[in-house]
């Protein structure tokens, strides 16, 4: 039974699993994203996030020194100690946790393991601010666009209200038209019902 084993010990003993998760996070750090294993992602995860956030609490000089000294412990790897408080520390300044995403890739071919990609979210153009500020600009494109539509259609009202007023003021003469035109027309009707009378049989 499993109970209480909160750690997935990935099938290594306690050196072999620090010196993997070692080696993991200083590549993540570096290249800022890495394809694994789905439950060393998660692994890498737990390990990884208490670095990066030992690199915002910078009040003095010596806490800077006893970070450096404490991610250093955890990493062994200078430059990725470097590059993480140089580098990703600024980026991640304003952000109050959640550093990694984890994205599922499917199954892999040879042993049938769920991998994984773990990045930093900050370091993604994809899903990072990048987006944010394209969809701003086609907004204010479309917003103007119909501020453009839509001044024309103002302008064009007043014509339609005009030729209102119009032929309001000139119904009289448009009733004598049409009694001019109706007049003729209910003529013919009749003669064409005459002509149709006579060539009708009689019975």
């Amino acid at each position: 039974m499993r109970h209480g084993d909160k750690v997935n010990n990935l099938g290594r003993k306690k050196a072999h699993r620090v010196a993997l998760l070692r080696n993991l996070a200083s590549e993540l750090i570096v290249h800022k994203r890495i394809v694994t294993t789905l439950a060393k992602a998660k692994a890498l995860r737990t390990f990884i996030e208490p670095l990066i956030t030992k690199t915002k609490k910078n009040d003095s000089q010596e806490s800077i020194m006893h970070n450096h000294r404490q991610v250093f412990a955890a990493l062994n790897d200078k430059a990725a100690v470097k590059e993480l408080f140089t580098v990703v520390a600024p980026k991640i300044a304003d952000r109050p946790g959640g550093y990694t995403r984890i994205i599922k890739l499917g199954i892999r071919v040879g042993d049938n393991a769920e991998r994984a990609m773990i990045e930093l979210v900050d370091f993604n153009d994809v899903y990072g601010k990048g987006v944010n500020k394209t969809e701003e600009q086609s907004k204010r494109t479309r917003r103007g666009k119909k501020k453009a539509d839509g001044a024309p259609a103002t302008t064009a009202a007043a014509p339609v209200v005009e030729a209102a007023s119009v032929a309001v003021e000139d119904a009289p003469a448009a009733a004598v038209v049409d009694e001019a035109v109706t007049a003729p027309a209910a003529e013919a009707t009749a003669a064409t019902d005459e002509a149709t009378n006579e060539t009708r049989p009689a019975e």
